[in-house]
């Protein structure tokens, strides 16, 4: 295998670019992002709910009860927060396709409110 110095991997202007662009980021990054966040949501809610059940347990001398509470609690909130973000991001993917020509008709939180359409005197 023959290595020249310039040919190195690191060395490619290219190679850093995807990295260290200062531009927006790119559509899988931003992909990525989310699901880390979606997961870090869920073990992290479901792990407090275990520590707060487990220290409380050993607090108040109520061994497995507290610690089951607290666990499944966790797992719940966890849940809800999964879910949570992924109707924030399903919303969000909605609206980019919409663009703003498909939201003329769209039916607002305002107008769902008080029983509208969005095309309100037509």
């Amino acid at each position: 295998m023959n290595v020249r110095h310039g040919d190195r991997r690191m060395g490619r202007p290219g190679f850093l670019m995807f990295f260290f662009r200062r531009d927006k980021p790119s559509e899988a990054m931003v992909l990525f992002g989310n699901v880390a966040t979606i997961g870090m949501q869920l073990v992290a809610a479901t792990f407090i709910g275990l520590a707060m059940g487990y220290f409380l347990d050993k607090w108040l001398g109520t061994e497995p009860w507290l610690l089951i509470i607290f666990l499944l609690l966790g797992i719940v909130t966890g849940f809800r927060d999964v879910y949570r973000e992924a109707m924030r991001l399903q919303r969000g993917a909605e609206a980019e396709s919409a663009g703003p020509a498909g939201t003329k008709g769209a039916v607002t939180k305002d107008d769902d409110a008080r029983g509208g359409s969005g095309c309100q005197g037509k």
